[in-house]
């Protein structure tokens, strides 16, 4: 196939919810090509340890540029111990500034506990207002839904869990399959 016919992949929702003291992360399981479902069970949020700290990471895009990204992070908390928005900086810069990465299609939501990001390759490092942030294919649906329940008595897992299914019902490139990481400071 030629570039310009080349379906593209697709499918991933990955949302982060901050609430009472804690984050959860929560990605679905879908990758698509085209109209296709390739996979329903891939695991797109992880739980990072560099220099002793946890982080939770979610990542929509291209998978092997996002373990790029994830690597470059993880090094950089290394050199930072503990300092996530640092790094998350320092990440952002080089990705915004280095040819090789520039070519990364892929985005981040970081989370030690404490702090929430969205990391992107135009070197954004984004704080979310509300305490809700999502990525991906249905992540505008995933973030409406879930900031529709954040004045609940929902907990944050609560409200991660209802929000993709919520996505999961809308989006075609997001599923049900989730992966979920609870992270407290």
């Amino acid at each position: 196939m030629t570039e310009d016919k080349f379906p593209g992949w697709h499918g991933t929702t990955i949302i982060g919810v901050k609430k009472d003291g804690e984050v959860v992360i929560a990605g679905d399981g879908q990758v698509s090509l085209g109209q296709t479902v390739i996979k329903g069970t891939a695991r797109k949020v992880r739980r990072l340890s560099p220099g002793g700290y946890d982080v939770v990471a979610g990542f929509a895009g291209s998978t092997a540029d996002a373990f790029t990204l994830l690597e470059r992070l993880e090094a950089k908390l290394e050199a930072t111990p503990g300092q996530l928005a640092r790094a998350s900086v320092e990440l952002a810069k080089d990705w915004r500034t280095d040819k090789y990465l520039q070519k990364l299609e892929a985005m981040l939501i970081v989370s030690d506990g404490a702090e929430i990001f969205v990391i992107t390759g135009a070197g954004d490092v984004l704080e979310p207002e509300h305490d809700v942030t999502a990525i991906g294919s249905g992540g505008n649906y995933a973030l409406a839904a879930a900031r529709g329940m954040m004045d609940t008595d929902l907990s944050a897992e609560e409200v991660a869990r209802k929000a993709m299914a919520i996505a999961a019902d809308i989006c075609v490139y997001t599923n049900g399959n989730l992966t979920v990481e609870t992270i407290r400071k």
